[in-house]
């Protein structure tokens, strides 16, 4: 099963720029139904569905039988092969109502997808302006967020976002155990004090996904950079929604794939 794809991108390395083939993990959604109903949805890599639903289902208590496999039926798959949405038969008896109901998963914790019971995509498309990439100062932005990282500097086990304007100015930074809520915390702040328009770099410590990208899109934020790479389905998004997407920005270089 593959669990790569590769993708075009420009890497500018000290001034120099040339095109590169990366392989990026595969960023894929897994709809989960019980017993016909909507349950979970699950941003995964591709391969091992049926083992990630059972451990799944079993690490939150719904369904703690530790022999004998659930009945499943696969009820869709993209283009590529890859497993999309499975239904699940299980006897109602068997299973934990009172956690089915709630739906409210420990996973969601640090994906801001998983656990909805579908993708909802926004509409539209950001205003496409050229950029210059000589006179981006990634570098200088990462060095001025990573300079107000303190729960990182004393935990070393939380992620990080900030936004910049068009001068390449801090206007917030905010730190979270997951990735998607620094980023909200970020566009909440810029919200509040009513200057979410001036918002023109949003940096994100480690990789990029899906939900980072939305995100990026909704706030109307239109150049995304982390410091490593971002999922198939971030590049491919990103392209779609018109969101400048840079990836693995240190040491002087980036990559642009979108």
């Amino acid at each position: 099963m593959t669990k790569t794809r590769l993708y075009n991108g420009l890497l500018n390395s000290g001034g120099e720029v040339r095109t590169v083939n990366d392989n990026l993990a595969i960023e894929h959604p897994l709809s989960v139904l019980i017993n016909g109903e909507a349950f979970t949805l699950t941003m995964q890599t591709p391969g091992n569905e049926l083992e990630l639903i059972r451990g799944l289902l079993f690490s939150e208590g719904i369904y703690k039988k530790k022999q004998g496999e659930f009945n499943y039926h696969i009820i869709e798959k993209s283009k590529e092969n890859f497993i999309s949405k499975v239904n699940l038969t299980i006897p109602l008896e068997e299973m934990d109502q009172s956690l089915l109901n709630k739906r409210n998963l420990l996973s969601v914790a640090s994906c801001g997808i998983c656990g909805k019971t579908e993708l909802n995509l926004p509409g539209g498309e950001l205003e496409s302006n050229e950029l210059d990439l000589k006179l981006i100062k990634f570098q200088e932005m990462f060095e001025s967020m990573r300079l107000h990282q303190n729960t990182f500097e004393i935990s070393g086990g939380s992620h990080a976002a900030a936004v910049f304007n068009a001068d390449f100015q801090l206007m917030t930074i905010m730190e979270d155990i997951g990735r998607h809520n620094a980023v909200d915390k970020c566009i909440g702040a810029l919200l509040n004090k009513g200057v979410l328009g001036q918002a023109k770099y949003l940096l994100v410590s480690g990789r990029v996904s899906y939900e980072i990208i939305t995100k990026c899109f909704v706030a109307g934020i239109p150049v995304l950079a982390a410091v490593s790479a971002p999922s198939s389905l971030a590049v491919d998004f990103a392209k779609e929604l018109g969101v400048k997407l840079f990836g693995f920005c240190r040491e002087n270089r980036f990559t642009q794939y979108a």
